[in-house]
């Protein structure tokens, strides 16, 4: 169908500065404590900290991605005999602390699946009830919804795969980080929002200081950005300071861009992987700013040889720990630089494309952890990122799953291995 300015595309992380702003009405009103531990703010199912104090893993951590939560998504699919799990459940699964909370960044959809179930168990309403009565009403944006809300069918974009055949609808247990749908011009006066610009028609639902708040970078990201709630800062090489926030899913590619001192927002959607999303975005900045300077992609690190530092050598042994049982692991280090892993009773594996940076021990492997999550979709890979600290490598080992039509999961489990 012909795509206008009305018709709803599927956000992906995009979704994360919307429940952002439902997080702070809440702040704004006196019943959410942005510094207070978000265990406060749950039932009988809590985060787990596996490092370091879960009252550390504060609602600012979890919002800013140093909560100490780990890589984590989880689709489903209406065809699948699957359902989503309670957020209890999803929480007493994999809502466990890898990291201590503060000691590193780590980019979490589980994160923003825990607050908005924290804004539904604070406002005693669904999130996608109190997103449409605290935010998108108020700030009129009637082509946003929660998914993809009712009578706003006939709006919605169809996702794609890159060779054009269209995927099923698809739902998360991380709801508040993924599954929104909005348009270009209701995205557009969400940033005239965000840029304070006061519209006539919307209410102002956060004060200035609160939206300040929100945009303030509490984790920094060399050489010049950093994250703050539910949204990245960056200060660019070309002078000016950007909020922004991208996302990125099977069939979705989308960009929210914010210069707060030209007051403008700029948006870029698509139904399908692997848009050119930056060079549309830096072709509508270089018209409006001749300044703007192209965006340099990211440099990809090609590992080298893995050559182990001394401390890492030799034999750990230890467990990896999933909802449903314990698995001995053992990793073998060798001076040479191969490292051997064996799972319980399975075979030895080779560990491929091993590194050691910051601390970090990675590396990808095979190996079957055996719970009913994992096992609705073969093949996958397991994925190590484990912290050396002292005769202890300690962290998360996720599970991942994914073919060209649909994404499956990333599940990651707490794992803690000693030198022998």
């Amino acid at each position: 169908i012909l795509a206008d300015e009305h018709t709803m595309y599927s956000l992906a992380s995009i979704s994360k500065p919307f429940t952002a702003t439902g997080l702070m009405t809440l702040v704004e009103a006196g019943k959410i404590d942005l510094d207070r531990p978000i265990n406060d703010y749950l039932g009988d199912a809590k985060l787990n900290a596996r490092v370091g104090d879960a009252k550390d893993a504060t609602v600012r951590r979890v919002a800013n991605h140093t909560s100490g939560l780990p890589l984590h998504y989880h689709f489903f699919y209406p065809d699948e005999p699957w359902k989503k799990p309670s957020m209890d459940e999803t929480i007493l699964r994999y809502g466990n602390l890898i990291v201590a909370p503060g000691e590193k960044y780590e980019y979490s959809n589980l994160g923003f699946g825990v607050i908005d179930y924290v804004l539904q168990r604070t406002s005693g309403e669904s999130y996608s009830d109190f997103m449409r009565e605290a935010v998108f009403e108020p700030l009129g944006l009637t082509h946003t919804s929660v998914n993809v809300g009712p009578g706003l069918e006939k709006f919605q974009a169809q996702r794609y795969t890159d060779d054009g055949s269209p995927i099923l609808f698809y739902d998360f247990d991380h709801v508040g980080g993924s599954a929104l749908y909005s348009s270009a011009h209701d995205l557009v006066r969400f940033g005239m929002f965000h840029l304070k610009d006061h519209l006539a028609d919307q209410k102002q639902i956060l004060s200035d200081a609160a939206i300040d708040e929100t945009h303030r970078s509490t984790v920094s990201f060399p050489p010049a950005g950093g994250y703050s709630i539910g949204w990245r800062e960056d200060d660019r090489p070309d002078g000016y300071h950007t909020v922004t926030h991208s996302g990125s899913m099977l069939g979705v590619y989308t960009y929210l861009l914010l210069v707060p001192s030209e007051d403008i927002a700029v948006v870029v959607l698509s139904n399908c992987g692997h848009f050119a999303r930056t060079e549309t975005y830096d072709e509508i900045m270089k018209a409006l700013l001749p300044k703007w300077k192209k965006t340099e992609p990211e440099a990809d690190e090609q590992p080298g040889k893995f050559q182990p530092d001394a401390a890492l050598l030799g034999t750990w042994k230890g467990t990896l720990h999933t909802y449903q049982s314990d698995l001995p692991l053992t990793l073998q280090i060798l001076d040479f630089g191969e490292v051997h892993a064996k799972l319980g009773d399975q075979l030895v594996s080779l560990v491929n494309d091993v590194g050691f940076k910051d601390g970090y021990l990675s590396g990808q492997m095979l190996g079957d952890l055996g719970t009913e999550d994992v096992n609705r979709h073969r093949p996958y890979q397991l994925y190590l990122s484990l912290k050396l600290r002292g005769n202890v490598l300690n962290g998360g080992i996720s599970a991942l799953s994914s073919d060209r039509e649909r994404d499956y999961y990333a599940l990651t489990h707490w794992t803690e291995l000693k030198k022998q």
